[in-house]
């Protein structure tokens, strides 16, 4: 049984998410404080994260940036702040989703399904090459780890997903929409802006240049194009 850590701090809420999560079968705790949040998160084995932006103590986007540099396992933020800005800082710190409140319960057990599905498909997925070696940039598909020049660079889930995506499709042009419904699964639930910030991340974190990308680049008017 997969088990749901919830990070709210209006009980109410928690509670309604917890009960439409526990009908669906899964195991959930409640947290109702940023301090013991982290906590729980930290210290026991938890398959998904709920995570409200707005906490009292610790927030949300300290509390994911935490479990981040300890944990790869799906992190869903929470808020009824509706500004892109939050949103593109809760992705860049590892966020693999952002729902704004008021939202359906239904939406939100989907959401939570499709994560840990795919979460699950990439952990156990067996990669046809080991690695992938292209210019300097090497991607261990097997331990799923990144290095650039020899150096390891940390990549969350997605981050890892997204590059290896890209690279398995060389000098091919993906929409922003097409990437979505590829590497997220459910183009109706999600928002797309999630795959620019995904993408500048990548670009940070394997670049020397970012601002002129030697690997992903904008093809403009039509989206990304790993170049092989």
């Amino acid at each position: 049984m997969k088990r749901i850590l919830i990070i709210e701090d209006d009980k109410s809420i928690a509670e309604l998410e917890r009960d439409y999560l526990e009908i669906d079968g899964f195991s959930v705790e409640i947290a109702l404080t940023g301090d013991d949040g982290l906590k729980k998160a930290l210290r026991e084995k938890v398959d998904l994260v709920l995570l409200d932006l707005m906490l009292p103590g610790v927030d949300g986007f300290q509390i994911c940036k935490a479990i981040r540099t300890e944990k790869d396992i799906p992190i869903l933020m929470v808020s009824a702040k509706k500004e892109d800005i939050d949103k593109i800082r809760g992705l860049g710190l590892g966020a693999d989703d952002y729902i704004v409140k008021p939202f359906s319960p239904s939406e939100l057990v989907a959401r939570v399904k499709a994560h840990l599905s795919r979460y699950q498909r990439l952990i156990g997925k067996e990669p046809h090459s080991d690695n992938i070696l292209i210019r300097g940039l090497r991607i261990d598909q097997a331990s799923r780890r990144v290095y650039v020049n020899n150096h390891e660079v940390v990549f969350t889930t997605k981050e890892f997903d997204v590059l290896t995506f890209f690279s398995m499709h060389p000098n091919h042009v993906f929409s922003k929409e097409q990437l979505f419904e590829k590497l997220w699964g459910f183009d109706s639930l999600g928002d797309i802006s999630t795959v620019t910030v995904h993408i500048r991340k990548i670009r940070e974190k394997i670049e020397t240049d970012p601002s002129n990308p030697q690997y992903i680049e904008t093809v403009w008017g039509a989206g990304y194009r790993f170049k092989g």
